[in-house]
């Protein structure tokens, strides 16, 4: 294939997407995000937005970014290791250490650069043996960033195995382990993600900490989803299941509800991070986060803590909306996540119902093979503490309304 016909492949892969209405159109927004945007000039109700907590554009967010800007810069030109770092980096890895309730952490720019770089630096170094195996334990439904985190590992750590167990069965992960009981793993890893994207499910952690704790594994939770919304004060999955300080490792994201800038973490036991820092070929090749993300995220946390009744407005809302939604006749996966997926199932339908939302004042988006499994096309939308019960009940009555006139409910 020479270089024309290559392009021309390409069109004509990307015209099939369009018939198939499987193409992923991006829509500019005219306005800050918020529980509301404007879209072609017209305020849509936002419902596919990570901003959980309606922190994206809060006051003290931003102020604290214009801060930092003045203070600290731009950007740091370099890694932390060859540049430098400033204060507040280290502030806030503190910060999110004892929110989430680990020893230390150490920041990424993204939660999927930590993902890679956790399982390769750790697994990657033979630590001068010349005999061994690992072997990572994986939920299924596990975010792109872990699956290609392991797939990374085992292309730099060949002694490395993958052992993917049935979402959310715990009793398939308990029947692995106990057959590689006799393998001696060096180290063994069981990683899950806190609350899955694509279904507002919950991991069982509590059962997790005691399988993990029974076969000596690592455990290690993606709590992106669920830092700053799950549990009483808003540290995630871990407290909204009494196993908080319990897990061995956690990563996240400053991408979602604390900010919604960018950026992600690592914590951990300090011998752990501290190995980290010198190893993750992601944190010594690439910059770090800027200092005004950096400064937003630590007054994200900080309205977190002093203001509890963020997340209790989040959670709220998110009751709401679901009792609601089903009340209409929709079909949702339960829980109590503000991941509220609208089950539709085929994803040429996902797509034309978030193409008249939109026009009736709804900004969502459909997802469909292979994000979901073929079949299980949906509309995932997301709540947050920034919708007004006016936002709600205005995106109710277009989901009402699309939906008799698709024939979906």
């Amino acid at each position: 294939m020479n270089i024309n016909e290559l392009y021309s492949t390409l069109g004509s892969e990307l015209e099939n997407l369009k018939a198939a209405k499987t193409f992923k159109y991006e829509v500019p927004l005219e306005s800050e995000q918020g529980g509301t945007v404007t879209v072609n000039h017209q305020n849509v109700v936002m419902l596919a937005a990570n901003n959980y907590l309606g922190l994206a554009n809060h006051p003290q967010v931003k102020e604290a970014a214009h801060r930092a800007l003045d203070e600290w810069g731009y950007g740091m030109a370099s890694v932390r290791f060859l540049c430098g770092t400033e204060p507040i980096h280290f502030e806030l890895e503190r910060r999110i250490a004892q929110f989430v309730g680990c020893e230390t952490s150490i920041l990424h720019s993204s939660c999927f650069a930590a993902n890679e770089a956790f399982f390769s630096a750790l697994l990657a170094n033979d630590f001068g043996q010349t005999d061994y195996q690992d072997a990572i334990y994986s939920d299924q439904l596990n975010h792109a960033s872990i699956i290609d985190g392991i797939r990374l590992c085992k292309a730099i750590a060949k002694p490395t195995i993958s052992r993917p167990y049935r979402h959310n069965d715990l009793e398939h992960l308990k029947q692995m382990l106990l057959a590689d009981r006799d393998k001696n793993f060096r180290i063994k890893i069981i990683v899950t993600d806190g609350v899955f994207s694509m279904e507002g499910e919950l991991a069982h952690l509590p059962e997790l900490v005691a399988i993990a704790r029974e076969n000596q594994a690592l455990l290690v939770v993606d709590d992106s989803h669920s830092t700053g919304v799950m549990g009483k004060s808003g540290r995630g999955t871990p407290e909204e299941q009494n196993v908080f300080g319990e897990i061995d490792v956690i990563t996240g994201t400053f991408g979602k509800a604390l900010g919604g800038a960018s950026g992600g973490f690592i914590a951990g036991r300090k011998e752990l991070i501290e190995f980290l820092r010198q190893k993750s070929r992601p944190y010594t090749f690439s910059n770090t986060m800027p200092p005004s993300v950096v400064a937003g995220s630590i007054a994200a946390i900080d309205l977190i803590e002093n203001d509890p009744s963020i997340v209790t407005q989040l959670q709220e809302n998110t009751a709401y909306f679901r009792r609601e939604i089903v009340n209409l006749g929709f079909t949702i996966i339960e829980g109590n996540h503000p991941i509220v997926p609208v089950m539709l199932g085929e994803a040429a339908v996902a797509q034309d119902m978030s193409q008249e939302l939109l026009k009736e004042g709804v900004y969502i988006k459909g997802l469909w093979y292979p994000v979901v499994p073929k079949g299980e096309a949906r509309l995932r939308t997301q709540i947050s503490g920034a919708h007004t019960r006016e936002d709600l009940d205005r995106a109710l009555a277009a989901f009402n309304k699309v939906g008799k006139r698709l024939a979906v409910i």
